[in-house]
């Protein structure tokens, strides 16, 4: 990890630091995307087996779970692993049903009455990674808020392991979140399937999860086209950002900086400090850590585009955070409270020291689905909210009507819409004749 000093570095050096390597997705990328999307559009199961041949290295005969396999998976999975599931099932079930927002109506003026109601988003596709490290989790985080949000029809797409099968641990949180309609597909053509429908997918109104820059580039594609699909956010590669003081510990930091690196070699892992000496104890602590662990050659590689800051105060490391808006920030200061509110842009934040990351990936209750490259500035991470829609009414009495008739009337002749003022006009006559 390479280290800065806030003092010595310029700001054009410092925004090519913040500009995520995966926001520069090349031309090749979005040109492939562009083609598996065209292709499934056009070809459908066709395209996803052949895709899943050339991508996922394994032949396919069908791209339905059956709910045989999926029951199955219970019988595999050991009760250590179901206990802690049920655990974590029990706080995002308790963290998402207190979002449940209240109805409103309210009378605007004498006879006229608007409110809205609040709906679940009828169909909607679950995309979870599989890859190197099938995300059973991420299950979890979506299923949980769309089941509490009352969405009629869930699928779920995952990419197949090299046996061509669906992990046993996403099909198990699968069968126990109630989602009865899993595929096997993975990557960019997964999310052309959920986008446009094919013979054996049916077209979903908004598409969630997280994944790899195909897919993410996959969903901004099919968000920015006429297909009447929408998408929860641009999720992508992992990012962390620790800030910290004398008072934290480097072994702690570490290994929060290794939880990310290690989700894969586009993950990014930045730590802004006031304090010089814990940056190179923190340096000791990943060379010591990073050993230890099974995926130390991704970590390494995240490692590598990631680095340290020396900053002046915590002030100005909030202020730095909030100018790169990561998708996780961890405070491990004194009084870590202090400055709540002073964060103004991040996915989730966790507070002291005894807060790792790792539990909002899992169990603590908040989502794990969120905003990355820099989108935490504008977008919100996945909650209830994101699977409901909303719908305002308004009614009107006789009397209403007449109230705000000048209003309505005075703004439509101003903005030269004479047919809007008319349907008022023509309401007013028929109450004098």
């Amino acid at each position: 990890m390479k280290t800065y000093s806030i003092n010595s570095i310029g700001q054009e050096k410092l925004d090519r630091l913040f500009g995520r390597a995966s926001c520069k997705r090349n031309r090749g990328i979005t040109s492939l995307v562009k083609k598996i999307l065209r292709n499934v559009q056009k070809s459908g199961d066709k395209a996803l087996f052949a895709y899943t041949e050339q991508f996922d290295c394994c032949r396919l005969n069908n791209i339905c779970v059956q709910r045989s396999e999926t029951a199955g998976s219970a019988k595999i999975i050991p009760q250590a692993l179901k206990r802690a599931i049920g655990r974590a099932i029990l706080n995002i079930s308790a963290f998402h049903k207190a979002q449940k927002r209240k109805e409103i109506s309210v009378a605007t003026m004498p006879g006229v009455k608007c409110f809205q109601k609040i709906l679940p988003i009828d169909t909607v596709g679950l995309y979870v990674p599989g890859g190197t490290a099938p995300l059973f989790s991420t299950v979890l985080m979506l299923a949980i808020p769309a089941k509490l949000a009352g969405c009629t029809r869930i699928i779920l797409c995952t990419p197949p392991g090299k046996d061509g099968a669906v992990a046993s641990e996403i099909l198990y949180v699968a069968q126990v979140c109630g989602i009865r309609e899993i595929y096997t597909v993975g990557g960019a053509q997964a999310i052309a399937a959920m986008a446009y429908g094919t013979e054996t997918i049916p077209k979903v109104d908004k598409i969630f999860g997280p994944g790899n820059q195909f897919v993410t580039a996959a969903k901004m594609i099919v968000a920015s086209e006429n297909s009447g699909v929408a998408i929860d956010m641009p999720a992508g590669p992992s990012e962390v950002l620790v800030i910290a003081d004398s008072s934290a510990n480097p072994a702690f930091i570490a290994s929060d900086l290794l939880s990310q690196a290690e989700h894969g070699p586009d993950s990014q892992t930045i730590l802004i400090t006031t304090d010089s000496s814990l940056m190179t104890m923190v340096k000791k602590e990943i060379s010591k850590q990073i050993v230890t662990l099974p995926r130390r050659e991704i970590a390494m590689q995240s490692l590598q585009k990631s680095f340290l800051f020396l900053a002046n105060s915590i002030d100005e490391s909030i202020v730095l955070s909030n100018r790169y808006a990561p998708e996780h920030l961890i405070l491990q200061v004194r009084n870590p409270e202090k400055w709540v509110n002073k964060i103004r842009n991040a996915g989730s934040v966790f507070l002291g020291r005894w807060s790792p990351e790792s539990v909002g990936d899992y169990a603590s209750g908040t989502n794990h689905t969120l905003p990355t490259s820099g989108y935490a500035r504008s977008v919100s991470g996945l909650s209830l909210e994101s699977f409901q829609k909303t719908i305002t009414f308004q009614k009107l009495t006789k009397k209403g009507l007449s109230n705000i008739a000048s209003a309505v009337i005075e703004m439509a002749d101003s903005e030269k819409l004479e047919a809007h003022g008319n349907a008022v006009k023509i309401r007013l006559l028929s109450q004098k004749s």
